[in-house]
């Protein structure tokens, strides 16, 4: 009896693994024929409740990576398990399921429908999911709530300033109750005020609900915003560890 209550204790504290990327490579075609290799090897597992920045310069092949970690591409080798479900080989229809079942995405351009109102932007994937209509505008007020815009329902996006445009897009993320928030350069169409504001609202997420977070960034002070820091050069992982307080700590490692 003690055996098991043991075993038991053991399973619940183990973490839950909802990324894992395991030698990850993409090789894209170029015109003059053969194929350019973007992504070497790429192996790292991220787990429930962390704040991770994927971090490197343009053309480091981060966004390569996001769109991979994001269902929106395929490896070229490699496996990639999203909450333990195999999406490396998936069809396109099927990683459209994935995407909406899993995913919450932040765009650096908010992708709003300019002519929907803000509720209307919110209830959008979950549309998509089937919901009845009552059910969506639950979750959508839910959600607008929860980022401080419950007044705004009715506004159109082109009557909102760019940081409550990009709370917009992060109601939309958590309405389907996603298991990971995919951020590409959250912060990159604000201001350094309203992307502080952002930031502090990632985290603040993070840590009082306890959502995973994996945020794609090519500057050093936002990814300080997260716990865990991956950079990314020339293709390969260079660092991977607790964010260093000195950017020339990832310098060392290129």
């Amino acid at each position: 009896m003690s055996m098991k209550t043991k075993s038991d204790k053991s399973t619940k504290s183990a973490p839950v693994n909802i990324i894992s990327l395991n030698k990850i490579c993409k090789s894209f075609p170029v015109e003059m024929g053969g194929e350019q290799q973007v992504l070497f090897d790429i192996t790292f597992d991220v787990n429930q409740g962390e704040f991770v920045s994927i971090m490197g310069p343009s053309g480091s092949g981060k966004s390569t990576c996001m769109n991979i970690i994001g269902a929106l591409d395929t490896p070229t080798s490699g496996t990639y398990k999203l909450y333990g479900k195999d999406v490396t080989n998936l069809t396109t229809d099927e990683l459209a399921v994935v995407r909406n079942e899993y995913i919450g995405f932040v765009f650096q351009q908010f992708n709003l429908l300019a002519k929907r109102s803000v509720l209307d932007n919110v209830m959008l994937p979950l549309m998509y999911r089937g919901l009845p209509m009552d059910e969506r505008i639950r979750r959508a007020r839910e959600m607008l709530h929860r980022v401080g815009l419950e007044n705004f329902e009715s506004y159109l996006p082109t009557q909102l300033s760019g940081g409550m445009k990009q709370r917009v897009a992060i109601a939309r993320a958590l309405a389907g109750n996603p298991k990971l928030i995919l951020a590409d350069e959250p912060t990159g169409a604000l201001d350094s005020k309203m992307g502080n504001d952002i930031l502090t609202f990632f985290k603040k997420l993070n840590q009082e609900m306890g959502i995973t977070i994996v945020m794609i960034t090519h500057e050093f002070e936002i990814a300080q915003y997260s716990q865990r820091l991956i950079h990314i050069y020339d293709g390969r992982i260079t660092y991977d560890g607790r964010v260093p307080r000195d950017e020339r700590v990832l310098q060392q490692h290129q």
